[in-house]
């Protein structure tokens, strides 16, 4: 188990059916970013509550809404024509590097807001569930495939 965010998310975004997800709960108005925290979180056991959750929340809209979602939606708005433009493309692969990068400081700064919250081993605390967007709901497919995915992972972990 990787015990930095960053590490933790990239290595559950390679797992089989994980991306698909995550791209739909942000279609959705998600943020893919606060999905794999809650992720991380529920797999070191800490405990959720509001403050905490406030605080994840408070701590990541800023830079996505400054700065992730700016790049992204210049990274969209060129996929068509860097198709046909090589230079275009070259360009927009240069933003598709600024748009991990800034995923990966929300991340960091995260991890950040982490710090000090200690398991409770025993406590179910359903981040994923808990950082869902509005109307999301607890049973959407990108939460089930992560816990499902997730709890491979433990199983395996645990030998199971």
């Amino acid at each position: 188990m990787y015990t930095d965010l960053w590490n933790f998310a990239l290595d559950l975004y390679a797992r089989p059916g994980v991306e698909a997800a995550c791209l739909q709960w942000q279609d959705q108005g998600g943020d893919v970013c606060l999905l794999l925290c809650a992720a991380w979180l529920d797999s070191r056991s800490i405990a959720a509550n509001e403050q905490r959750l406030q605080a994840l929340r408070e701590g990541a809209e800023a830079w996505q809404t400054d700065v992730v979602k700016p790049l992204r939606n210049l990274r969209q708005q060129w996929r068509t024509a860097a198709m046909h433009d090589p230079q275009l493309a070259t360009l927009r692969e240069q933003v598709k590097g600024l748009e991990l990068n800034a995923e990966r400081i929300v991340l960091e700064r995260l991890q950040g807001i982490c710090d000090g919250w200690l398991a409770t081993p025993g406590v179910a605390a359903d981040w994923l569930g808990a950082l869902a967007p509005a109307g999301a709901g607890v049973h959407h497919d990108a939460l089930h495939t992560l816990r499902a995915v997730m709890q491979s992972t433990q199983d395996a972990e645990d030998g199971v």
